[in-house]
């Protein structure tokens, strides 16, 4: 007769994946074990062997999960009916908002990435270039005849943005809300008009 699955499953994957990736994010991945684990999460060693049968397979779904999670979100903000400025606005925002609360998953990201086989890894940098794809895709639109023949440059002023999203993760873990989006207004200034418009 199969197992059946328990009702709270999906409650305490996610619970394991939470507690794993603090744990990697302060232990880091290589230094972590299973027994930290277990601790972390409140459950039995065993408990966890249940849900994953590898440190290495919780790790592949903390990172398939948030970053596929990531890349749906900011992939799919409504932009119908925004000028190019306000899609580029609200794109930046979502990205700091989407980073509130996953300072853990992101150090882990950073930092453990390269500890997947090079398949799962490939599937993780196809995740991230979605996402830069998408913010590239707004940031030619807010100045089409800057940008065009000029992918480099492009590419450029893109990952600029990301690094100031990023910088803004890493010194402003504990901002909220509005902290978040009245940073969003001032790099999307910055990005449109350079530091007059500040």
């Amino acid at each position: 007769m199969a197992r059946t699955i328990a009702k709270d499953h999906d409650q305490k994957r996610t619970q394991i994946l939470q507690s794993a990736a603090k744990v990697f994010a302060e232990q880091g991945f290589d230094r972590a074990s299973m027994t930290q684990l277990a601790r972390e999460c409140g459950i039995s060693k065993a408990n966890i062997y249940h849900y994953y049968d590898s440190k290495d397979a919780i790790l592949y779904d903390i990172l398939d999960t948030y970053l596929r999670d990531l890349r749906d979100r900011i992939c799919g903000i409504d932009l119908v009916g925004a000028d190019a400025a306000e899609r580029l606005r609200r794109i930046v925002a979502e990205v700091l908002r989407a980073y509130q609360g996953a300072d853990h998953e992101h150090q882990v990201q950073i930092g453990a990435m390269s500890a997947l086989p090079e398949d799962q890894q490939k599937q993780m940098r196809a995740y991230q270039r979605d996402m830069v794809r998408f913010l590239s895709d707004a940031v030619r639109d807010t100045a089409p005849e800057v940008f065009d023949g000029q992918e480099d440059k492009l590419r450029s002023a893109t990952m600029s943005v990301f690094g100031m999203l990023n910088w803004y993760y890493m010194w402003n873990t504990g901002a909220g809300t509005q902290a978040r989006e009245d940073y969003a207004v001032l790099v999307t200034n910055l990005t449109l008009n350079g530091v007059k418009a500040l």
